[in-house]
């Protein structure tokens, strides 16, 4: 048995508001409930509620700028930037500017719609 997994068919999540979303390894794509890897493109003025997702997230902008408010704080990456968000805190992410924002998303556990508590 090999010790390695190639990801060459990552999983296309569907969505209705114009963000592309490869998840490459998670529990969708490869059944890992430990760890989920996403890569995203979050289109210029686009957003998420608010939410306080039960994982620890992980962000690297690749190119573009994405926006995030994280309890009382905004906070704006640029590529070649970083990011943790510790599990239970309460956060909104956007791309408010006028150009595309590819990013790697890193969540452990991994993501599940379940896990994420979106508000309304």
């Amino acid at each position: 048995m090999k010790k390695y997994q190639i990801q060459n068919n990552p999983f296309i999540v569907p969505t209705t508001d114009g963000k592309h979303i490869e998840e490459h390894h998670g529990k969708i794509a490869t059944g890992n409930t430990e760890i989920s890897i996403a890569r995203m493109i979050a289109p210029p003025h686009w957003s998420e509620p608010f939410q306080t997702p039960e994982f620890d997230e992980y962000t690297y902008i690749i190119s573009g700028k994405k926006q995030f408010i994280i309890e009382d704080d905004t906070i704006i990456l640029e590529a070649g930037q970083s990011i943790r968000i510790e599990k239970n805190a309460r956060i909104q992410y956007s791309n408010p500017f006028d150009e595309p924002c590819e990013y790697l998303s890193v969540c452990l556990p991994a993501f599940t719609i379940e896990a994420v508590h979106r508000e309304e």
